[in-house]
């Protein structure tokens, strides 16, 4: 036997990274690549895997710490064939057949290890050695999402960390998104505008000073930024979902022993599908003067957390049916409430439904989540007269807003998109033309 450290390995140029949570504990037996701690950056959470099997005999961190690439966590007593296998640190064998799985977050022990790179078509596995895989399966990043900078675009090493850091930083703009604007207008640096208010407080009555969660900080930067940069047009239209809702009750009542609940937002998810497929300016982003049009379906939802609002992706909605979107949807929606969503989790997202569901309201303007091109934002549902050609009959209309970048989109399409849509939840049958 002997004694290793096992230290944080490196997750991308981050710096003082917090300790969440403690997945292990002196004295449990693990094994290599099993997840031992949970640090936290702006953006997101990421597991830290092991470096080698054996038994933990001190925990070199506690919950709150700040720790950087080269930081012990903890000291392991190794097998000696363990201790060689980290020392030499062999590739890992290369994944022939990745298992068709959705992606997880997080590093899981080897006999999962498949399950970090999602699906993709015979012959089109991304291209990257052995090292760069198991470096990927360590970091829980899906090498289908990461672009190779490579000969022929191979994945490099340097691409896996740049994924990482940039996933976890929200993106290359974040931290200047975050300060400038607000340094701007107190200068009253910006043509027309007058610097910001500053107000004692206080001396109007009792005040208390509260802290922005991290989430909120990165999301009002982003969405700042989204509101400035983004002509935003939307179109409000209401969908007839009379038919559907009765079919969801009864498809509930169905599935109440698995467990499963399935949401109207789950319809909503393969609507969208449906519609982008038909509508595909709207599955797009612009790239300087290019207009990237993608052949994939990975839709977003806005989740709600007592941090702040993220926004989960339910990868490749196109391959999936309704029961395993609601699946999907309850997990990642947990992880979220949790802060335990990863960098995988939340990238790669084509269009984005944001649901006011229960809450109320009539319609909105939802801000598109960059560098998407559209969001479907949709409020309570509402019993209303409508009449049938002979008298009024009570139908459930569901309030819909379409916020639209006008760069890329004009008003007809955007009409058609929001009718097409509508006629897809009325009749949800229509899917299958």
């Amino acid at each position: 036997m002997a004694w290793v450290e096992v230290k944080v390995p490196d997750i991308g140029d981050f710096k003082d990274v917090a300790v969440i949570e403690l997945l292990v504990q002196p004295g449990d037996r693990i094994k290599a690549e099993q997840s031992l701690v949970t640090v936290e950056s702006d953006k997101a959470s990421m597991e830290i895997p092991s470096s080698a099997a054996g038994v933990v005999r001190e925990l070199k961190v506690k919950l709150g710490d700040k720790v950087n690439e080269g930081s012990v966590l903890l000291l392991l007593e190794a097998e000696a064939a363990a201790v060689a296998g980290a020392a030499a640190a062999p590739p890992a064998p290369a994944v022939s057949a990745p298992a068709p799985v959705a992606a997880p977050a997080a590093p899981t022990p080897p006999a999962a290890a498949p399950a970090q790179e999602p699906p993709a078509e015979a012959g089109k596995l991304p291209h990257a050695s052995p090292s760069v895989r198991k470096l990927a399966r360590e970091l829980g990043v899906p090498l289908a999402e990461v672009a190779g900078s490579g000969p022929r675009g191979r994945i490099t090493h340097e691409d896996v960390q740049g994924f990482v850091r940039r996933v976890m930083a929200g993106d290359a703009q974040t931290a200047a998104a975050r300060k400038a604007p607000a340094a701007a207008a107190a200068a009253g640096s910006l043509p027309g505008l007058l610097p910001w208010p500053q107000v004692d407080y206080a001396k109007f009555g009792e005040v208390e000073r509260r802290e922005l969660s991290r989430i909120k900080k990165i999301s009002g930067a982003n969405l700042h930024r989204n509101w400035v940069l983004i002509p935003h047009v939307t179109n409000h239209d209401d969908a007839d979902i009379t038919e559907l809702e009765a079919f969801r009750v009864q498809l509930n009542k169905e599935q109440e022993k698995s467990g499963v609940k399935v949401t109207m937002l789950a319809f909503m998810i393969k609507a969208a599908v449906a519609t982008l497929k038909k509508f595909p300016e709207f599955n797009a982003s612009l790239d300087g003067e290019q207009l990237v049009l993608k052949k994939y379906f990975h839709i977003g939802f806005a989740a709600d957390t007592p941090n702040g609002l993220v926004v989960p992706v339910i990868k490749d909605a196109d391959r999936k049916g309704i029961l395993q979107i609601s699946q999907e949807m309850s997990a990642l929606a947990a992880k979220a409430r949790e802060g335990k969503l990863g960098p995988a989790e939340m990238s790669g997202g084509c269009f984005s439904i944001s649901s006011l569901g229960g809450i109320g309201g009539r319609y909105f303007t939802p801000i598109i989540n960059a560098p998407e091109v559209a969001i479907m934002g949709v409020c309570k549902s509402n019993w209303e007269p409508k009449w049938d050609g002979k008298q009024f009959v009570p139908r459930l209309m569901l309030p819909l807003s379409l916020s639209w970048d006008h760069r890329v989109i004009d008003g007809a399409a955007a009409a058609r998109f929001n009718g097409h849509f509508a006629s897809l939840l009325a009749d949800f049958r229509r899917i299958a033309l």
